[in-house]
């Protein structure tokens, strides 16, 4: 990468926090990125740490409201959700960190997702469909799994999909899998994601 100052916001969900595979992984992308790209910058959101909560009817119809109607409470809903957004669009680079739950993504990150896609603020309908407007960013995820489901499982296809939806199409994905099959399978699956990070990275 170049030597122009960049912002990177790293999103951890790992319910073992800095000592789940996926946080030590996106750790050393992170710090890997910074050392590519001297003067640059990181946040994190720890949703394990910090949970976001999940998507009532009382919070969507916060979104929906009408600004100059809003009581207290959903602005304080509005806000947050607000400061989500803006972490996002405030950064170049977005590098997750997702562990497989139950063949899916961890229910932190959906709720997360349901306080980002925002109409008329991450995303627009138009006549020839959705449109995302948090455009110009790269993303890397890295996704952990316990067994071996191949990068084309729907896990994978609903990161890709939702971020393209906000309009963030240009996404890199490291896997590593089979971290509960074995020692051995374990350590060539995180010593093949390591390489993989140092080159992206």
């Amino acid at each position: 990468m170049s030597n122009e100052s960049k912002h990177l916001l790293k999103i951890q969900t790992s319910l073992f926090q800095s000592g789940g595979q996926s946080s030590q992984l996106t750790d050393q992308f992170a710090e890997q990125w910074l050392a590519a790209n001297p003067g640059s910058s990181t946040t994190t959101r720890n949703l394990a740490a910090e949970p976001v909560p999940h998507l009532t009817l009382d919070r969507f119809q916060a979104f929906t409201s009408d600004p100059a109607q809003r009581t207290p409470e959903q602005q304080a809903v509005v806000d947050y959700s607000d400061a989500l957004i803006e972490e996002i669009r405030n950064a170049d680079v977005l590098l997750l960190g997702v562990p497989m739950y139950n063949f899916s993504v961890p229910s932190s990150l959906h709720a997360y997702f349901d306080h980002v896609a925002r109409a008329g603020v991450t995303f627009e309908y138009t006549p020839e469909g959705p449109r995302g407007l948090l455009t110009g960013k790269k993303a890397y995820v890295v996704i952990t799994r316990g067994g071996f489901y191949g990068e084309d499982h729907a896990q994978t296809q609903f990161i890709r999909q939702f971020l393209g939806f906000i309009g963030i199409s240009d996404v890199e994905f490291i896997h590593a899998e089979g971290l509960a099959v074995g020692e051995d399978a374990k350590n060539d699956a995180l010593g093949a994601a390591r390489e993989r990070i140092t080159t992206l990275a």
